[in-house]
């Protein structure tokens, strides 16, 4: 079956599934694997130090993957500066210029608001995505000219919003106000919460802690077994995730509720689609192109 989205479309990747932004693991060697089973791999520009890694990184990536293949750079308020942890937007004004003149197009931002590196990306031909956890903040992006928005519901993991609301609510409300190409993430993990991402009016789905215990990811075995084994019915679990007691602690979404096993990410994207398929089989649909154009 084709799919066929504005993201597969304006990415130019096979299946509408974009890989998230990783702190320390989100490095050429994983996501050219993600690339290599046709989503979009994200390079996360934190992890490098200077300029001169972050291109060796792009250049590992370029020999790794023929594929498309994006850079994130995940964006720290100036307001927190205090901290040392970190970087604010103009730190990586060096690093886009780098990424740009090395063919790269796709682009994501997060964490917080990025209106000048978005406006270079766009005025060096690129695309702009920008990640963000409310429909305030994505109905903000969309003024500021980002080509796409990733909404994260309150199933995801990472720093919270305390007016975020669920990934149904999010995604649903997002295709209502805003109108540019959506990406749905948090607790999405398996077939069903693809297409369900899908009906509700995503473009695309973000896949981060169901794709942390794959083969190719370089988390620890104690990440992984973390992954594998959390119950996510437990009442500290939940805490956590629904009631804004995560912050910065290592922990995976909801969506690891769906994860059993360790495998390639090439099985696992497959599985996603091969199910996604099967699903729509049974409910009538014979038809060889999947369209949400």
């Amino acid at each position: 079956m084709i799919w066929k989205t504005k993201i597969t479309q304006m990415t130019g990747i096979k299946y509408p599934v974009i890989m998230g932004a990783f702190a320390v693991i989100g490095t050429a060697e994983f996501a050219s694997a993600f690339s290599n089973a046709d989503g979009l791999g994200i390079i996360t520009a934190i992890n490098y130090p200077d300029i001169e890694s972050f291109q060796k990184e792009l250049e590992n990536m370029m020999k790794l993957t023929d594929k498309p293949f994006g850079v994130n750079f995940t964006i720290k308020s100036p307001l927190l500066l205090k901290s040392r942890v970190g970087r604010i937007e103009e730190s990586y004004y060096d690093f886009l210029n780098v990424a740009i003149d090395m063919g790269i197009k796709i682009f994501t931002t997060s964490a917080y608001q990025a209106p000048e590196l978005g406006k270079r990306i766009k005025n060096a031909g690129g695309y702009w995505f920008h990640k963000c956890a409310t429909i305030k903040h994505a109905i903000a992006a969309q003024k500021r000219g980002a080509d796409v928005v990733t909404i994260v519901g309150l199933e995801g993991t990472g720093f919270k919003n305390p007016y975020q609301n669920t990934t149904l609510v999010n995604v649903t409300m997002a295709r209502r106000l805003l109108n540019l190409p959506i990406i749905a993430a948090g607790g999405i993990g398996d077939a069903r919460g693809f297409l369900g991402a899908l009906a509700m009016g995503a473009d695309a789905v973000c896949l981060g802690s169901s794709i942390m215990a794959t083969s190719e990811s370089p988390a620890s075995k104690n990440w992984k077994d973390q992954i594998l084994y959390q119950d996510i019915f437990d009442e500290k679990y939940h805490k956590k995730i629904f009631h804004l007691e995560l912050k910065d602690s290592p922990i995976g979404s909801m969506a690891i509720g769906h994860i059993d096993k360790t495998q390639p990410i090439k099985e696992f994207i497959d599985n996603l689609i091969n199910e996604s398929e099967q699903i729509l089989k049974s409910w009538g649909y014979n038809s060889t192109v999947f369209s949400t154009i």
